[in-house]
């Protein structure tokens, strides 16, 4: 028996209640629970008040010398009372916690983490102790992890204490020898007690190292074993496309395609007619030209006989992307049909008995393409677009909708070539770098606050020209702890500052309905100006729209930033970006300036990647795409590529397949269903 089979309710603690909210973080078993890293320490090293500055978490042990003095607001409370710290007095306070009155007794030691305000003396407390109980954190690294309803970081804690108490001697090896030499790396047990208990931030790093290693090495040999099986099957569709009609479509286009363009269209075709199944990622900056370049592979699949589908994340996306690919594809006879949740009973009938019939060519639509009762006479090929906002088994599900369909996947998040290669190891990727004859530049300004009267004069210029504006705020509505405009005071704002224009308000609370209203309002121009938050960010041409206003920029990512960029420029009139902020560090400052100096999206997250750095064992773990446990795809990339490197030697190697030394990572591979092929969309 290993981990992975026992239940997590075996570790001592955990009830059935607590289960099934670690259920919700995908714990069930002991292996989870194990593997369920923190994704930053706490730090209770006792620090000198002097050596601390102003805003500081800190940890520091005293004495109590007041009587503790409980105010009550209402429903809340406030505890304080007078502490000596190294010579000091000072104002302990706690928000929250009557229970605690009778505790602080004066003369009494006590150990106070929390926020240290240097003007007034005073402390916020979130924690604290009594050294006379024995039992303390002081002076040890506490490991913080994600956590969800009423789990606490105490019962993360001690459940995974627990687990490494009782199942730690079962903990197993599955990195081979030669590559935990080659790297130094510490054995996996030592490894998995020290990232939950570390003892200083050396070894902690060490502990690390070893586990993003594996992580990221596990991962790239799932990529290249399902690779080698695939290819090994030759049990694709083999297309019998059609090439002369594919090259009259794209000759017939009322525009030259990029080099780019003709390159990746090239390679999609070879894909297609090759007996495997094609798995390609198709990246290309905002505006690059990837919806011409997936028409000519559904057009292509057509010719082959079969029909080809088209998922994207939202519904006025999915009618923008059927009204093109139908002007597209009217000429050449090819019948398009849309499929969204406001498709009506009737039309959804007879569409879903003219697509298994065989008389529509493609279906377009969201994720209403993968229910249950959608069937396909012969699916060749399948696109899906944005494919970050569909989940795994979104995409698997319709993939199964045919027999080993050819997938394309596409994507405007600029990722650099060699890291798309990296991370999408089972992907073959295709780029397109160029952008399509015509388009012009985005001038992009960076500006401060106090300028934000003449960025009113810019909106009501470009709507005095008809054009209409974006106005992005990174906030729905005000927030006590960050001091950051929100779109709901930005919207109220507007509407008084253009009493004679139409205000839109955009937000992620909206539902589904109200954000494509507000979007079609937008879109026909009965909407001069938009107020949002991000979800803005991946959507609709408005070719109308010509400028786009980020408030408090430097609160946003380089490449959300580029995105939001991308939302304009995309018609005849000169468009603009102006950056709204007043960074507070030279980080902050660079990453506004390199939107400034460039418009290229590969440059952009080239820069991203720059200003990230290294990854710090005290830092929080960013976010990576696809997402890790442990490893970030940023910070770790050089990591990533040793794991790539040594996961296509092994799995090249004939002894991987049959020595015993390497049966734990045929039976992870096995786990992984990759076996039966039913992994890495």
């Amino acid at each position: 028996m290993n981990l992975n089979e026992i239940p997590v309710t075996e570790v001592r603690g955990i009830g059935g209640q607590k289960a099934e909210e670690l259920q919700a973080l995908g714990i069930t078993r002991v292996a989870h629970l194990l593997e369920y890293y923190p994704f930053r320490y706490e730090d209770y090293s006792i620090r000198d008040l002097t050596q601390v500055k102003d805003g500081e978490k800190i940890t520091v042990q005293g004495k109590i010398m007041s009587e503790p003095v409980l105010q009550r607001y209402g429903r809340k409370n406030r505890l304080s009372c007078k502490v000596v710290i190294d010579h000091f007095f000072v104002t302990a306070v706690w928000f929250n916690r009557p229970f605690l009155k009778d505790q602080l007794a004066p003369g009494r030691e006590i150990v106070l983490t929390g926020k240290w305000d240097q003007r007034r003396h005073q402390m916020t407390v979130s924690d604290s102790e009594f050294p006379d109980r024995g039992t303390s954190k002081t002076g040890t690294l506490q490991p913080v992890y994600s956590v969800g309803g009423s789990l606490t970081q105490h019962f993360m804690r001690k459940a995974t204490a627990q687990a490494l108490t009782q199942y730690s001697a079962m903990v197993s090896e599955i990195i081979p020898a030669e590559l935990l030499r080659k790297y130094r790396l510490l054995p996996r047990r030592r490894a998995m007690e020290i990232i939950h208990r570390p003892q200083g931030t050396e070894d902690g790093n060490e502990a690390r190292r070893r586990m993003v290693y594996e992580e990221l090495f596990l991962f790239q040999l799932k990529m290249h074993a399902f690779r080698a099986i695939t290819r090994n099957r030759a049990d694709g569709l083999a297309q019998q496309v059609d090439l002369p009609k594919v090259r009259a479509f794209v000759r017939g286009l009322p525009f030259t395609l990029t080099p780019s363009q003709k390159k990746v269209i090239a390679e999609i075709l070879q894909d297609m007619q090759e007996p495997y199944t094609m798995n390609r990622l198709l990246q290309g900056d905002v505006g690059a030209g990837k919806t011409v370049v997936a028409a000519a592979a559904l057009y292509a699949t057509v010719t082959a006989g079969c029909q080809g589908a088209l998922m994207v994340p939202t519904e006025i996306l999915a009618e923008q992307h059927n009204r093109s690919l139908t002007a597209m594809f009217e000429p050449y006879g090819l019948q398009v049909a849309l499929l969204t949740g406001s498709t009506t009973a009737r039309q959804r009938r007879e569409l879903l008995a003219s697509l298994q019939m065989g008389m529509l060519d493609i279906l377009v639509g969201t994720h209403a393409l993968i229910q249950e009762d959608v069937f396909f006479r012969k699916l060749g090929l399948v696109v899906t677009d944005e494919q970050h906002r569909f989940g795994v088994n979104q995409r698997s599900i319709l993939r199964r909708k045919g027999m080993n369909p050819d997938v394309l996947t596409m994507t405007a998040t600029p990722i650099p070539r060699t890291l798309a290669i990296t991370a999408f190891g089972d992907l073959d990727v295709s780029t397109l770098r160029e952008l399509p004859k015509g388009r012009k530049p985005i001038k992009t300004y960076w500006v401060r606050h106090e300028m934000f009267d003449r960025v009113l004069g810019f909106i009501r210029r470009e709507a005095d020209e008809g054009r209409q504006a974006y106005v992005i705020c990174p906030l729905i509505e005000e927030s006590e702890k960050l001091d950051v405009q929100n779109a709901i005071d930005v919207h109220v704002q507007l509407q008084q500052a253009f009493p004679d224009l139409k205000v839109g308000l955009l937000h992620g609370r909206m539902t589904g309905a109200e954000k494509d209203e507000i979007m079609h309002r937008f879109k026909d121009g009965e909407i001069h100006t938009l107020v949002s938050t991000t979800v803005i960010e991946v959507g609709v041409d408005v070719p109308n729209a010509t400028l786009m206003v980020v408030y408090d920029a430097d609160r946003f990512g380089l490449s959300q930033l580029h995105q939001l960029r991308g939302r304009v420029g995309r018609g005849e009139h000169q468009s603009f970006c102006v950056l709204i902020a007043d960074p507070k560090t030279e980080v902050g400052k660079e990453r506004m300036q390199a939107m400034t100096d460039t418009t290229d999206g590969f440059e952009i997250a080239r820069r991203d990647l720059e200003l990230r750095g290294p990854g710090d064992f005290f830092g929080t773990k960013q976010s990576g795409l696809p997402d890790f446990r442990i490893a970030d795809m940023m910070v770790d990339f050089e990591t990533m590529e040793l794991a790539r490197d040594d996961a296509a030697e092994l799995v090249a190697r004939q002894e991987f397949w049959t020595a015993a030394e390497y049966i734990p990572l045929r039976d992870f591979l096995q786990r992984e269903l990759i076996f039966d092929g039913d992994i890495m969309d």
